[in-house]
């Protein structure tokens, strides 16, 4: 299994029956630009990428830019494809039993009923909506540990946005009992219960799902896309000059990075 460097993520380059095959075990992000952009101003999210066994294309955008730069990635597998196509694949696989942990209150649990539903078992063995803002109380990701071992998944499917859902992943896998294989899923868990919508099919195959998404969601998703999305292309475009440095390469480059990319966590902290 190969891989391409995009400024400093590495992202396995493998079609959805490969990864399918392969993943028995082990941590799956799906990079996409926002997360890219992030990984420049935020070690942690960086420490935990860095520990992921599997990273997927999670965005057109990435896929047409691995081409522009001559390392082209296979195809686009982003979490909301990944994770039906899993559960599907797994159907008749009773080692497989999955926890949703994410969305807004009832969101999970209708995904759970539905996903059920769909495969005809309770392949979905629990689901939870943790409160706002949970990954700061250590007593509450205890008690959400507690749940996840409690229900015997060896399965979690984590959904409450990057860089939470990786960081939250990284900080506690240790600690669940059962669970082999962890997923983080961002708006799936929303898009399985039929609480938001996804962008037709031509529209994501255009590239422009980031459009449709930004559409239907401005006061959320603004800064994502319209601020963070021309910081990416500046640096692909340092990449491609062959000036990019990626800023978590030594102990010594927090403290000493170019005005760019100071500015850039100033922009994107505001």
């Amino acid at each position: 299994m190969g891989n391409v460097k995009l400024l400093n993520a590495s992202i396995d380059n493998l079609s959805m029956p490969e990864l399918l095959e392969n993943l028995n075990q082990g941590v799956v992000y799906t990079p996409n630009v926002d997360h890219l952009v992030k990984l420049q101003t935020d070690r942690e999210f960086f420490e935990a990428y860095k520990a992921a066994d599997f990273k997927t294309c999670d965005s057109k955008v990435l896929f047409y830019v691995s081409k522009f730069i001559g390392s082209p990635i296979r195809e686009k597998i982003s979490g909301s494809d990944l994770f039906p196509a899993f559960y599907c694949h797994h159907k008749n696989n009773l080692d497989i039993k999955i926890f949703l942990l994410g969305a807004r209150e009832g969101v999970a649990a209708e995904a759970q009923r539905r996903i059920n539903a769909r495969v005809g078992r309770p392949i979905i063995v629990g689901a939870h909506s943790p409160s706002f803002g949970f990954e700061k109380n250590e007593e509450e990701c205890h008690q959400l540990i507690k749940l996840v071992n409690e229900s015997g998944a060896t399965v979690l499917a984590l959904g409450v946005g990057a860089p939470k859902q990786e960081k939250f992943i990284h900080r506690y896998r240790e600690s669940f009992e059962h669970v082999k294989i962890f997923m983080a899923i961002g708006a799936t868990i929303d898009f399985e219960a039929g609480n938001v919508a996804r962008a037709p099919k031509w529209i994501s195959e255009l590239g422009l799902e980031w459009l449709y998404r930004l559409v239907s969601e401005p006061r959320r998703l603004w800064k994502r896309y319209l601020v963070e999305g021309p910081t990416f292309f500046w640096f692909v475009l340092l990449q491609i000059l062959n000036l990019y440095t990626d800023p978590f390469a030594s102990e010594e480059a927090s403290s000493d990075k170019s005005a760019t990319y100071k500015s850039m966590a100033k922009v994107l902290d505001a």
